[in-house]
């Protein structure tokens, strides 16, 4: 229950302090299969630049992924944006969390007028024509996923909010629990049995629990170790 919000409709998307955990938990998460590591990039909040005839033109998701590229740009350093003209590669995937300033545009409900830059949902569709364009409504918990067919986003039938993306190998889906001591309903990443991909913190975690464990089983007390 909010009192206020953390922006009025009309307003440019403001941070709140879910866009960030929700963003971070997608790019701990994102773990394709079917690419090897090193060839597996994503951000949140980096700017797109699309336009190599108008370099000030920018999209800028909440979280986005490629396959295909390294991890660090050209010179094995951190990117400071994503150049398309550079790179060679779009983005396989993107995420925008729902906000009231930016939901219509994110659902393609407006349209730029021709003297205006592109709206996101163009951007995404028609110029960099991303495969996979997912929508998430913290609100209800929910998210819409758009999959392009014949250059145009078609809504995909979400059962159980799942999606399973066979071209990364990985699935989408809407988990409950804790997540930075926050425990609500996240969007993040599972595998092909249908378990959530682990974080490098819970990885760490689980390893400990199965050492614990294995102590337990040869009768060694694990707080005597």
């Amino acid at each position: 229950m909010y009192d206020l919000p953390s922006e009025e409709v009309g307003e440019s998307g403001l941070p709140d302090l879910f866009h960030p955990l929700q963003s971070e938990l997608l790019r701990l998460t994102f773990q394709p299969f079917t690419y090897p590591s090193e060839q597996v990039f994503s951000a949140m909040d980096l700017n797109i630049y699309y336009d190599p005839n108008n370099t000030r033109r920018y999209k800028r998701p909440d979280w986005f992924g490629v396959v295909g590229v390294p991890y660090f740009d050209k010179e094995q350093d951190l990117r400071l944006s994503y150049v398309i003209w550079q790179e060679g590669v779009n983005p396989f995937i993107v995420v925008e969390l729902l906000s009231p300033s930016t939901q219509k545009e994110d659902l393609g409900e407006i349209e730029a007028e021709p003297d205006e830059p592109p709206t996101k949902w163009q951007v995404y569709e028609e110029i960099l024509q991303v495969p996979y364009y997912v929508v998430y409504d913290r609100q209800n918990s929910s998210f819409r996923t758009f999959h392009l067919q014949n250059q145009r986003y078609q809504e995909l039938e979400i059962l159980d909010n799942r999606l399973w993306l066979a071209e990364l190998g990985v699935g989408l889906g809407v988990w409950q629990g804790s997540y930075q001591k926050v425990d609500r309903l996240w969007l993040r990443f599972y595998d092909a049995s249908g378990n959530w991909i682990p974080t490098p913190e819970e990885r760490e975690r689980q390893r400990a629990e199965r050492f614990r464990r294995l102590l337990l089983e040869n009768g060694i007390n694990p707080d005597e170790v």
